[in-house]
């Protein structure tokens, strides 16, 4: 699957089209390898994901093309959530 379709049925991200954008940004990385809106993403891979001043650190756990809203928090566990500290 896509990784802004996933971004976007997992409900990390609202919109398929803000993803992209994130993405191309470069800030999304999977496994740490930055990634690319258009990147496959498997089940087991992790993602990073920078949004402003926070940075969340997913598993994904399954692939789904559709999710309800109640199971969108199921497609992936958080593993780590940091504040980014400007220097």
């Amino acid at each position: 699957m896509r990784l802004d379709k996933f971004l976007k049925v997992s409900r990390l991200i609202k919109r398929r089209t803000l993803a992209k954008e994130v993405a191309d940004q470069g800030r999304i990385s999977i496994n740490g390898i930055t990634a690319k809106a258009s990147t496959n993403v498997k089940e087991g891979d992790e993602l990073t994901i920078q949004f402003g001043t926070k940075r969340v650190t997913v598993k994904v756990e399954s692939l789904q093309q559709t999710a309800k809203k109640e199971e969108a928090g199921n497609l992936y566990t958080v593993i780590k959530e940091e504040k980014i500290v400007n220097e």
